[in-house]
């Protein structure tokens, strides 16, 4: 049977007024938001148009059965079987390797630097001497103490020996001791003085930087040279104060090295307890486990920060959710005795992770979710369904 042009028109016409309304009012000098807003508008308009059609088509199969024979097409679709499984969300941060053995160090004393010891990347033992200034004086003025001290300590000891024969005062004997002890300390000052002029390697390490050079003159404070370990490291990154509360000492974190594309996981050692003024974070530390690869302090990671977890979760892929006048929705499949046809449910959007997002409200279970084919759906249209049998969403979602 044929029908007139008008027929045919009526629910024609429609979409290609939209298809030329939506072209047209694109603007180049809209904002991205604004796009957003029409498509949102536009997709709403074409399921309102896409519904009167099978409307208009069942209407008229009532009254031709010819034309229903003709017109009647199944969508064909894929399904998952909406499963309550764990739902995880992560906060990813970028942090950094740092360890608590990286130093600069630098002269206690000034004066000129004599010799250096070592050269960058030599392996270094505690106390070690690195650098060495010039103590000369100090060599000299130790020579003349010990000279010195050794006639001090000859003459109280004979004045001790004196004393004991209840020979000579008690000022002599106490005059030779105290020239002896006095003469003790200050030697041993003076050591003190020349172990200044030594720089020491105060922990096992690598010479990382070597900026001074002999005959350079060297001062409190200035850096002289660099030892950095490995022994000691860690993760450290700044968190933004919105997440106050979320992570906690012991909580599971998963460490992801971009360059080398390697993730290991880890536990939080430490969280900082105030909040930084200047960019309203807080500190978060994690434990850097045994790896089988490089990592150096200062390699730039990616730290994943558990901050929600629902054991018993239903979650859909975030692409399956739409929005129209009434709210978000998802089609699933419902099996009557004619067939199967897609349906609408309207859900409550919760958290989103990893392309997936939690359903909170509108689904108990076990639902039919349309996956493969639903942007094609509208409501009450008879569907085909591609896979034999509903797969696990597991499956689906891959």
């Amino acid at each position: 049977m044929k029908y007139p042009l008008y027929m045919k028109t009526q629910y024609i016409l429609p979409i290609i007024l939209l298809i030329v309304a939506a072209c047209g009012g694109s603007e180049g000098d809209k904002n991205l938001e604004a796009k957003k807003t029409e498509l949102d508008k536009a997709r709403a308009q074409l399921q309102t148009v896409r519904g009167k059609i099978i409307q208009l088509e069942k209407e008229i199969s009532e009254l031709d059965p010819e034309f229903a024979r003709q017109n009647t097409k199944a969508i064909l679709v894929s399904t998952f079987i909406a499963k309550r499984e764990p739902f995880e969300h992560k906060v990813e941060v970028r942090g950094a390797v740092e360890s608590r053995k990286n130093v600069f160090l630098s002269a206690q004393t000034g004066g000129e630097i004599k010799r250096i010891n070592v050269k960058e990347g030599q392996r270094v033992s505690q106390g070690q001497t690195l650098i060495e200034l010039d103590a000369d004086v100090i060599r000299r003025s130790i020579a003349e103490l010990k000279t010195s001290l050794e006639l001090a300590t000859t003459v109280y000891e004979k004045q001790s020996k004196l004393w004991e024969q209840k020979i000579g005062t008690e000022v002599q004997y106490l005059q030779a001791k105290n020239n002896k002890v006095s003469l003790e300390n200050k030697l041993s000052t003076a050591y003190a003085q020349l172990n200044l002029a030594m720089i020491k390697a105060p922990f096992d390490g690598t010479v990382d930087q070597l900026p001074s050079r002999v005959g350079e003159m060297a001062s409190p404070g200035v850096p002289l040279i660099r030892i950095v370990s490995t022994d000691e490291m860690f993760l450290r990154t700044d968190v933004s104060e919105r997440f106050i509360g979320r992570f906690k000492a012991g909580d599971k974190v998963d460490i992801l090295f971009p360059l080398i594309n390697k993730t290991v996981s880890t536990v939080i050692s430490s969280v900082g307890q105030v909040i930084n003024e200047e960019n309203r974070t807080f500190e978060v530390e994690a434990k850097l486990p045994k790896v089988n690869f490089v990592v150096k302090p200062n390699q730039v990671v990616v730290l994943q920060l558990l901050d929600y977890v629902n054991e018993e979760a239903l979650a859909v892929p975030t692409r399956l959710i739409q929005k129209d006048e009434t709210g978000q929705y998802i089609y699933v499949v419902e099996k009557r005795e004619s067939g199967s046809i897609a349906r609408k449910v309207y859900v409550v959007a919760g958290t989103t992770s990893n392309k997936e997002t939690e359903i909170t409200e509108g689904l108990q279970g076990n639902e039919q979710i349309v996956d493969r084919g639903f942007r094609e759906l509208t409501e009450g249209v008879e569907v085909m369904i591609a896979n034999a049998e509903a797969v696990s969403a597991g499956v689906a979602k891959k």
